[in-house]
């Protein structure tokens, strides 16, 4: 499943190419946002198929890519930082790339656990949920990529009190037309 997810991202910065050229507006988020999504597959591919060999424990393959997605979510923050690109629009990016390295945390110290206690079956568990949670964020930034719709509960109520609001200050507007 991972291998086709990363098959499928690849069309889909295919597709959205022009928004990641250095000139676009908004291209550095936007190679933030793939990176993420190829990280996130990259590290689930990878844990999903070292658990795969026979009498190889997982915890080091989960301290390895627990610490790479830490570097990588370090790196992307500090890059929305060095140019100026925190700001409203780009907020909700960066509480999902601290959501990430929640993520990467939680994986990294699960691996470290089933290394010191191979027989840790929580740990293990944890490192088999938070596979499936790599795979949601990367479907997630992907689809953030290539500009799919997105509707929220959040953005939906504050859209009908921004139109209530709206009808409020125009009283013939709930009036039936003459």
């Amino acid at each position: 499943m991972a291998g086709a997810l990363v098959g499928l991202l690849f069309v889909a910065v295919t597709v959205a190419s022009e928004k990641l050229e250095p000139a676009a507006e908004g291209s550095q988020v936007n190679r933030i946002r793939a990176s993420a999504a190829l990280t996130a597959f990259t590290n689930a591919l990878a844990v999903s198929i070292f658990a795969l060999i026979p009498g190889h424990t997982i915890g080091p393959t989960a301290v390895a890519v627990g610490a790479g997605g830490i570097l990588f979510v370090t790196a992307s923050l500090l890059s929305l930082v060095r140019l100026h690109t925190v700001d409203g629009r780009t907020l909700r990016d960066s509480v999902f790339l601290v959501g990430q390295i929640v993520t990467f945390v939680a994986l990294l110290t699960s691996g470290i656990q089933v290394i010191v206690n191979p027989g840790n079956s929580g740990a293990v568990e944890t490192i088999a949920v938070l596979v499936a949670i790599s795979f949601l964020i990367g479907i997630d930034r992907a689809w953030e990529l290539v500009g799919g719709p997105s509707i929220g509960i959040g953005q939906e109520l504050v859209a009908l009190l921004r139109d209530r609001k709206r009808g409020a200050g125009d009283p013939g507007k709930d009036e039936p037309a003459p």
